[in-house]
């Protein structure tokens, strides 16, 4: 498996250097949290005399920023996080000229697949930003998803001590319009191990060991159609060591449009869809029943804001 990961992250990272000979260094820039999304914004300035004409200092990024947004279902890797329903999601960063950068992101979730918490999904990261070449930027950092309360159940309303948060080490890169990143859990996936594998999922697990080094790999490209409006590809794969049957791919091709008369306001619509075996990728209500698939294909609405 490490074999087949390293393969597909040097494919990538040729891919990526590839583009950025081709495009130059245009993109914008982008935030850790692969489903977050950025603005940029530009001002005129007053044009100087020839008298007094000086070339002007290139504008610095405030090291603080903020969004927020709403969507009609919370897609995490292509599977709903929510029961496919509307999700609330914020949050701050702070960027640091130097290449270093914080930042926290929020959102709910449902109990049905996250029980006995607070229905709250807060994800903390950090890393290192740099410039490796011409037009190509490399991302190295450590994001924890932190689910407040949250234990699983070991049977329908009897939960037990195992919690689902998850420790994720990425390196991506950027190249123009394109991006690959890769995650490496460096905790049990989301709670699976030995113990937790017969009730972690909605149909039980051989148990196999623990899920640490289960990884992603997250590959975007995204171009502009003009007018504002915005449009992305994106193609993702899990692969859950030890645990191959939970395994999937993922993808989805988004739209989004900033509309400056609703105050900035940044309109989506994005096609999700993944591979993922229903038999597990699955949650039911608090008695267990009226189980609603979560990887099948559907349409997500948003609209969010960048401060």
């Amino acid at each position: 498996m490490k074999t087949r990961l390293l393969t597909l992250f040097l494919m990538s990272s040729c891919l990526l250097h590839a583009a950025a000979r081709a495009e130059g260094d245009t993109s914008p820039a982008t935030q850790p949290n692969a489903d977050a999304t950025g603005e940029t914004a530009a001002t005129d300035a007053p044009a100087a005399s020839a008298a007094t004409a000086a070339p002007s200092p290139a504008p610095t990024a405030a090291p603080f920023t903020a969004n927020i947004g709403l969507v009609s279902d919370y897609r995490f890797r292509g599977i709903s996080q929510t029961w496919k329903r509307p999700a609330v999601q914020g949050g701050f960063d702070y960027a640091d000229a130097s290449g270093w950068y914080l930042g926290v992101w929020g959102s709910n979730v449902s109990g049905n697949s996250y029980n006995n918490g607070a229905g709250l999904e807060m994800d903390l990261y950090g890393g290192f930003k740099t410039a490796v070449a011409e037009g190509l930027t490399l991302d190295l950092g450590a994001l924890a998803y932190v689910y407040p309360g949250a234990r699983m159940n070991r049977a329908p309303g009897v939960p037990g001590g195992d919690h689902y948060d998850n420790v994720d080490l990425y390196a991506a890169l950027t190249a123009g319009n394109f991006s690959g990143k890769l995650s490496v859990a460096a905790t049990d996936y989301f709670g699976l191990d030995g113990t937790t594998a017969g009730y972690a999922y909605f149909s039980a697990l051989t148990p196999a060991g623990n899920s640490k080094g289960s990884a992603y790999l997250d590959l975007n490209y995204g171009f502009d159609l003009g007018q504002g409006l915005t449009a992305s590809a994106h193609l993702g794969h899990l692969w859950v060591r030890h645990y191959g049957d939970l395994s999937y791919t993922d993808w989805k091709l988004s739209l989004s449009k900033p509309i400056e008369r609703l105050g900035g306001l940044t309109l989506s619509a994005s096609l999700v869809g993944t591979d993922a075996d229903k038999a597990f990728y699955q949650a039911g209500d608090a008695g267990g029943l009226r189980p609603k698939r979560l990887g099948n294909t559907g349409v997500v609405l948003g609209i969010s804001r960048s401060f």
